[in-house]
This record gives C-alpha cells, structure tokens and sequence, in this order.
C-alpha cells in the first residue's frame, strides 16, 4: 500500500490530505473537506498533471519575452520535456493575448498559448 500526505490544491481551504492507494490501484482520500479535495488526492496520486507557465523570448518586440502557459495540465513527467520545446519557440512581435504560439507542445496534446499581449518595437 502506498501512502502520501498532500495538501490540496482544488479549492481555497488547503486541506491536508492522506492519500493511500491500495494494490488494486483504488485510492482511499481522508482529510477533505469537499469533493474537490477526493478528486484532486486521486488524480495527484494515480496520474499527476500541472499547467505549465512560463515566459518565451519574442523577435522584435516592446519586451524581450512574453508570458505563456499550456491550454491544459499536462502529465507531470512530461514537463522537462515541455520546457525543452517550450526553449526553441522565438516568435516575432506583435503577439496577441490567446494567441496559439505552439500546437501539441511536445506531444502533450496541449497548445502553448500567450498569456498577454505584446507590441512590436
């Protein structure tokens, strides 16, 4: 049987989880104060994901670089992997807010999209 003490993250009471996951996979959450604290114990022990938000340099533009993040939370173990195509993304100003930078970031499934606006020089 595998245990983890979490805290959760699913709303704003931050609650102390215990997650303990039995052989056959089935996750026991205690420690919850809503239904969101059980959901996010399961997920975080059996598949867990995270949005990625970072900062990505643009050509040309008023700043150096621009914030983004992914459209959706990606598999935790993906992340470096992300962070490594996320590197190589350069695009020219202006950049709009929403604007897709990236499609399927390191086959994740999820775009890679600007997070604020940024004029050309």
């Amino acid at each position: 049987m595998k245990k983890r003490e979490l805290t959760c993250i699913g709303c704003p009471m931050g609650c102390l989880l215990t997650v303990e996951q039995e052989e056959t996979g089935a996750c026991k959450v205690t420690g919850n104060s809503c239904k969101r604290g059980k959901s996010y114990g399961e997920k975080e022990m059996t598949n867990p994901t995270r949005i990625v938000t970072t900062t990505v340099r643009v050509r040309g533009g008023v700043h150096p670089v621009v914030p983004v993040k992914t459209s959706i939370d990606i598999p935790k173990t993906k992340i470096f992997e992300c962070m490594e195509a996320i590197r190589t993304i350069c695009p020219k100003a202006p950049v709009a807010i929403g604007e897709v930078l990236a499609e399927n970031i390191a086959g994740t499934g999820a775009d890679l999209v600007a997070t604020a606006s940024l004029l050309a020089k």
